[in-house]
């Protein structure tokens, strides 16, 4: 087995030890794993990204925010380029969510290509859920408002993946949004 594919499945194995308990917010309660994998899968699959950093990045990119990993932990497991995408991609929660949502929009256009392909995918995953079905507790308001959100967050992200870009322009354009 070649070494990318052994580092890609330890990978999967360590999000998905990390995640094991969580699950998503759909009405099903979808096992929360199935979505660093699906954005590493986007990355790959439509976005044509094959580097290794990134594809493990994306399947790590929650870890810190959601679980009780370090980035001291990614980077000794992972190495430090894996270790800064996620920390490029990570949400400082000891901010307000509001305050998170902010800088979410403010620093993107300052992150690295690498962490904006994982956001642009992470976004293009989420968005495309959103419209599968509506989050428990989630009004119809809160969902097109995550929209605008995820449109301005994108606006920063230009100029990274043609074809990541091009997804998420009709899922705003259904949604009557510009870029």
């Amino acid at each position: 087995m070649n070494s990318d594919a052994v580092l890609l499945l330890e990978t999967v194995n360590f999000a998905a030890e990390k995640h094991r308990n969580q699950r998503r917010k759909d009405p099903e309660a979808t096992p929360y794993i199935n979505h660093p994998i699906g954005v590493a899968r986007i990355i790959s699959h439509e976005g044509g990204v094959a580097n290794i950093e990134v594809l493990q990045a994306a399947l790590l990119h929650d870890t810190v925010e959601d679980t009780d990993t370090s980035f001291a932990e990614l980077e000794a497991k992972f190495g430090p380029i894996v270790a800064r995408i996620v920390q490029e991609v990570t949400d400082d929660k000891s901010l307000s969510k509001q305050d998170r949502k902010r800088q979410q929009v403010e620093h993107a256009a300052h992150c690295s290509r690498q962490a904006k392909v994982v956001k642009l995918a992470d976004k293009l995953y989420n968005l495309r859920d959103l419209n599968r079905c509506t989050p428990s507790g989630w009004t119809a308001e809160r969902v097109q408002e995550y929209f605008v959100w995820a449109s301005e967050v994108v606006k920063g992200l230009r100029g990274t993946n043609y074809a990541l870009e091009e997804r998420l322009e009709e899922l705003f354009r259904q949604r009557g949004l510009q870029l």
